[in-house]
């Protein structure tokens, strides 16, 4: 008999006894998913410890993931891809995360703003010039107005925190 899996993370006392091969793979992936969520729970906690203000593009998780196979009238194009795509944006939890982030910012009295997420990746953080033409890359980013360079990321990231911070004052302002 056995009564969990050695190293496992979740305390043997909530598993009483697992003696099949079926159970001990039930019990590999619910240590998995314990490990998932307490490691969310570490990051939120270290955003909310090391800032006061936090900012986050508010996506739209549902809409991201809807079915790739379309309708038998318009049917969907790349469906293996897309589906695979749609499995690792449910995989990551985002949508967990923000919910453990909310919640630990409210109780530390943190700020948590969500900003619209639109264009945020194709617009310069330099000069403001919006366009398609502007991320060559996935991760590269160049701006055709002003000639600025920048990880495509970073560059989203000070787009999506300057437009936080102005929703901020505005919302101070009122």
């Amino acid at each position: 008999m056995c009564s969990g899996l050695t190293g496992s993370r979740i305390p043997r006392r909530l598993f009483p006894v697992f003696d099949t091969v079926s159970q001990q793979a039930t019990l590999r992936r619910l240590d998995k998913a314990f490990a998932a969520f307490f490691a969310r729970v570490k990051a939120a906690l270290a955003l909310v410890r090391d800032y006061d203000v936090i900012v986050h593009e508010d996506l739209r998780i549902a809409n991201m993931t809807r079915s790739a196979s379309g309708t038998p009238q318009a049917p969907g194009s790349n469906v293996a891809a897309e589906s695979g795509l749609n499995r690792s944006i449910l995989d990551a939890g985002w949508g967990v995360f923000l919910t453990i982030l909310a919640d630990k910012a409210e109780s530390a009295g943190r700020e948590l703003i969500a900003v619209n997420p639109a264009n945020t990746s194709r617009t310069c953080a330099r000069c403001g010039h919006c366009a398609k033409g502007n991320r060559p890359t996935q991760a590269e980013f160049r701006c055709v107005s002003c000639g600025h360079a920048a990880h495509a990321d970073v560059n989203a990231a000070t787009n999506i925190l300057r437009a936080g911070l102005a929703l901020r004052d505005v919302a101070r302002a009122a």
